[in-house]
Order: structure tokens, then C-alpha cells, then sequence
């Protein structure tokens, strides 16, 4: 890992967004804080920054004081890009410069919750392993199919660290107290903030229906997964029952027993999330959305995207981008317009 031969203390930055996640931000931070503490010395040290040093309204609303990226550049050994709401494609640019310009300074590179995209739009992941959090991992596959993604919860591969958000950013963090500080100052950390059991690298993230999937009979799963695998060209019921030996009527009462739906409008469900997550999380057309979900026109794509989610698609991502675009208008603007 890139921190093994570094001296204390060990520095990082933390390149905010606007619309970040207040919650990553800080489980990334406060471990930091309480092994200083523990330790009785500066062991970590950290700097929270924008691009010109304006402060960054997290997604709850509340601002964070900011250095430059330039000192922020000048001070540190790593810097972490925070995540949270999606940037429009033109202000992404300014960051994908920022951490281009990281690499090539010699810094490690990190990114929390959403914020994996960016770092794959500047061609910063390739040849590592990466994770995203689990709502963005249908777009990001879909964009960026040569990257090794994974499903866990963070990803330490050589100088980059990607970790799916959250109190995953915490779990990160306590593999780096752990590797420079040994397992009981992790536990003693993890301790501070009831953080009962310190989750490894290699454990799967468990959001959306991954956490359903556990408690489901085998066949079921085994379905379920081939569904997954085979959303843009469905496979007919028949043949699923067939690959877990059961007959399509058998394989429909275990969907009603477990799931309360047929096996088709679970599959359709399935097909729809995938359309929410690329509607919300790429700038592809609708028409391209539907079909990479497996529907044969907008039609049928907006019939079964309304019967889901009660609204069209056009108007989820129409709502999604007048989101996005309050978190740059800055407070007063925002205040200006009653927003929360």
C-alpha cells in the first residue's frame, strides 16, 4: 500500500463537491481524530478543500470551510474526491482536471460513495480494482465495462482507494489505522463510535434486494442472479425453472410464497431498477435505456416504469436534474428560493 513507508503523519485531502455526503465525509474524518486522541499525537492529518477554496454545501445543506486544491496539493500524501449528488457533465470537468493533476503530483487517490465515476471519467481506475456505492453499480458496469468493479464494501489496490460510502468510508479508514497502528487501535477507534465490528475489504456490500437475496431458498437465488445477469435480453420462465429443475409453476409459487409477485413482474422489477439507475446515474438517451433493459420501445419502457415508481421516466430524470443544479447555485440562491 502506498502509506506503508510514509512517516507520520499520514496526510490526506478531501476534494468536496457540492451535494456531497455529509455521512462519508465524516466517517472518513472522525476514525482520524479519535487515533489522534488514542495515540496522543498527530499521527493523521487531514485537509478539507474546493477548487478555490469557496466553501462546499454538503447534501443536507450544511457548508464546510474549505483550503485550496492548491495548498491542499502542496501538504498531503493522498486526496479523496467526496461523493454524493451527481454533477451535470459540465461541471465535472473542473474536478476530473483536479485529480488528473493529483496523479501526476504523485498522490494517492481515493473516492468516496459516487464519487468512483469521476474517478473513472478521468481514466484514473484503470488497471485497479474499484467499488461504487450499490445504487450506482448498474449505471457505472454499463459505462465503464473494462474496470474491474466489485461489490464490496472498499477497495485498497496499490495508491487507489474507492469505497462505496457511508459508514464504508469508516471501515476504510480502520484498515489504515489497523496496518500502520495494529488491530487494537482499529478496535479501540471502531470502539468510539459503537462501531461494533470492523467490516473487511473483501465483504460484500448488502443495499437494495442483496439483502432479501440471503434469506430466499437456494433456487430462488439462483434465479434471481440469472435474471441479473440477463436483463437486456430476458430469459423466458421456462428456462429458468428449468436451470434450477423446478417447472415453471413450481418456480411461480415460491415467487408468490417468498417474493409475492410472479417470477415475470419480478423480472420486470428487476428491469426497471436497471432504468432508474441509468436514468438517474448516466446522460444516455430513454430510448437507449429501455433497450439496454431489456423493453422493445419507450412505450412499453414508460408503462412499466410508471406502474413502479408512479411517475415517467422523463419525469424522474427531469426531477433528478433540478436536484443536481440547486447545490450549485450556492446557499444564498438557494435560500433565495426557499429550498431546504
Amino acid at each position: 500500500m502506498f502509506y506503508h513507508e510514509i512517516r507520520e503523519p499520514l496526510c490526506f485531502a478531501f476534494l468536496m463537491l457540492d451535494g456531497q455526503s455529509m455521512m462519508s465525509l465524516a466517517s472518513a474524518t472522525e476514525p482520524l481524530r479519535a487515533a489522534n486522541r488514542l495515540l496522543g499525537r498527530e499521527a493523521f492529518r487531514w485537509d478539507l478543500c474546493s477548487l478555490d477554496g469557496s466553501p462546499v454545501l454538503a447534501s443536507n445543506g450544511l457548508p464546510f470551510q474549505a483550503v485550496t486544491l492548491d495548498q491542499a496539493l502542496e501538504r498531503n500524501h493522498a486526496i479523496f474526491l467526496c461523493g454524493g449528488v451527481r454533477l451535470e457533465p459540465p461541471d465535472e470537468r473542473p474536478y476530473l482536471a483536479a485529480m488528473r493533476r493529483a496523479a501526476r503530483s504523485g498522490l494517492a487517490l481515493g473516492a468516496l460513495s459516487t464519487a468512483s465515476y469521476l474517478m473513472a471519467q478521468a481514466g484514473l481506475l484503470d488497471g485497479y480494482r474499484c467499488t461504487i456505492h450499490w445504487e450506482n453499480r448498474t449505471a457505472f458496469e454499463e459505462d465503464f465495462p473494462h474496470l474491474e468493479m466489485t461489490c464490496t464494501l472498499f477497495e485498497i489496490d496499490r495508491n487507489r482507494l474507492t469505497c462505496s460510502g457511508g459508514t464504508a468510508a469508516m471501515d476504510l479508514m480502520l484498515q489504515i489505522i489497523a496496518d500502520r497502528h495494529g488491530a487494537d487501535l482499529a478496535q479501540a477507534v471502531a470502539n468510539q463510535f459503537h462501531h461494533e465490528r470492523i467490516r473487511e475489504a473483501n465483504e460484500d456490500q448488502q443495499g437494495g434486494r442483496e439483502q432479501q437475496m440471503t434469506a430466499l431458498p437456494q433456487p430462488l437465488q439462483r434465479v434471481i442472479r440469472l435474471m441479473r445477469q440477463n436483463l437486456e435480453i430476458p430469459v423466458p420462465i421456462e428456462e429458468l425453472a428449468e436451470e434450477v429443475c423446478l417447472s415453471a409453476r413450481q418456480l411461480e409459487r415460491l415467487f408468490r410464497l417468498h417474493l409475492g409477485m410472479t417470477p415475470v413482474r419480478y423480472y420486470i422489477s428487476l428491469r426497471v431498477d436497471r432504468a432508474r439507475e441509468m436514468l438517474l446515474y448516466t446522460g444516455k438517451p430513454i430510448m437507449d435505456i429501455a433497450v439496454a433493459s431489456g423493453f422493445a420501445s419507450t412505450s412499453h419502457f414508460s408503462k412499466w416504469f410508471k406502474e413502479f415508481n408512479k411517475t415517467r421516466p422523463t419525469e424522474l430524470r427531469a426531477r433528478a436534474r433540478l436536484l443536481r443544479s440547486q447545490y450549485h447555485r450556492g446557499p444564498l440562491a438557494s435560500d433565495a428560493q426557499g429550498q431546504p
